[in-house]
């Protein structure tokens, strides 16, 4: 049982299923008393909403971020990958908690104590919180990526297998960014 004293990080990671870029994850522990209106699930808000949250969270909580490389992904798999964005989230917080929520249903391994909840992004603050903080690092990572590869238009679908992301990867070929163990990045090596 967690008491109301425990530290809690709630986590939660951005970047699974795109076929480009790094996963990310983040780390959040909240203080008590904290006033972030409209936080929510980063699939839920704006972008605009995002960013402002990204900040004010920044400023007001203890966050770590930490990610994996899309070689990271290829040469590990997705769910190592993850593991590894994770901890290195975990291991870029200021102190350590005494509990981790994890936003979905998958069975990491940390020396903390650790609590994997579906749909947890939607239920517990501080996983909204880490929902955020990764989905914008992620964001922001990608917009780099549309600088190198303007032609991928990486700045709008992020690496995900969109369309106009297809009609790229047929035209242009894969990039260096593109996760070549995915199968859709496969068909175009």
């Amino acid at each position: 049982m967690i008491s109301k004293n425990t530290i809690i990080a709630g986590m939660d990671e951005a970047g699974r299923g795109p076929w480009a870029g790094p996963v990310v994850a983040a780390a959040v522990i909240l203080p008590r008393g904290i006033h972030l209106p409209g936080l929510n699930d980063s699939k839920k808000v704006t972008e605009k909403k995002r960013e402002e949250l990204y900040a004010k969270i920044k400023l007001k909580a203890e966050w770590g971020i930490g990610k994996a490389s899309h070689k990271e992904i290829d040469r590990h798999g997705l769910l190592k990958a993850t593991q590894l964005a994770f901890q290195r989230a975990l291991d870029s917080l200021p102190r350590v908690p005494e509990h981790l929520l994890i936003d979905g249903r998958d069975n990491f391994t940390f020396s903390v104590p650790h609590t994997s909840i579906i749909r947890g992004d939607q239920k517990i603050r501080s996983i909204k919180a880490a929902s955020i903080l990764a989905k914008v690092a992620r964001d922001k990572l990608m917009k780099d990526c549309s600088l190198k590869f303007p032609e991928y238009s990486f700045d709008k679908h992020k690496g995900y297998g969109t369309q106009k992301h297809q009609l790229a990867l047929q035209k242009y070929g894969v990039t260096p960014v593109h996760r070549r163990s995915f199968k859709p990045v496969q068909a175009h090596l």
